[in-house]
């Protein structure tokens, strides 16, 4: 028997388990989802479960790599709009509330899974510090470009600012929360016209 494959040449079952686990684990939290329960909500057998996910830890690592291919692709569209850098760093700022608004309601999907694995040498807490390097680094990239004064301590700003972001908006809500993160982002990213 075939095994079925999507357009882009993956297994349907594999992105079947693959979105199930994201939503539930987003959603409820790792630990409280049980592989049984992800492949009954995702129709394949235990036997298709292990023959892509040798166990429940790749799976996570899976679901935050999905996540940190969705944050790179809207940096890269980002870099694609042809903008000049400071009006780089300002679609940055504007997507990344974007992407708290419409995909991100519930916090950070990387602290959460760090928060639910507190030894930092398993395979998700290194799949979290690489993202948070990369995300680190690439702000910074960018700032830099924009000819910001010390990008480096103004990357690790946002950085921190997207966090509470995050957090906050889970807990008091994103229409309260946005207008300081866009405010103290553009501030942290020199846009505001200050010195």
């Amino acid at each position: 028997m075939a095994t079925r494959t999507t357009p882009a040449g993956t297994s349907e079952a594999r992105e079947r388990l693959l979105r199930t686990a994201s939503e539930l684990f987003y959603r409820e939290g790792i630990h409280s989802v049980g592989v049984d329960r992800i492949i009954g909500e995702a129709g394949v057998t235990r036997a298709t479960f292990y023959r892509h996910f040798p166990g429940k830890e790749d799976l996570v690592e899976a679901y935050l790599g999905v996540e940190d291919a969705n944050i790179r692709g809207a940096f890269a569209d980002a870099e694609a709009s042809g903008a000049e850098p400071k009006q780089l760093v300002g679609l940055v700022i504007g997507g990344l509330a974007d992407d708290i608004a419409r995909h991100h309601t519930r916090g950070c999907p990387f602290i959460n899974a760090a928060a639910e694995y507190p030894d930092a040498d398993s395979g998700v807490r290194q799949t979290v510090a690489r993202h948070r390097e990369w995300f680190r680094s690439e702000l910074e990239s960018l700032l830099a470009a924009a000819e910001v004064a010390d990008a480096a301590d103004a990357a690790a700003q946002l950085v921190l600012l997207r966090d509470a972001a995050m957090v906050g908006g889970y807990l008091d809500g994103w229409e309260r929360v946005r207008p300081a993160f866009v405010a103290a982002a553009t501030r942290a990213a020199g846009l505001d016209g200050r010195p």
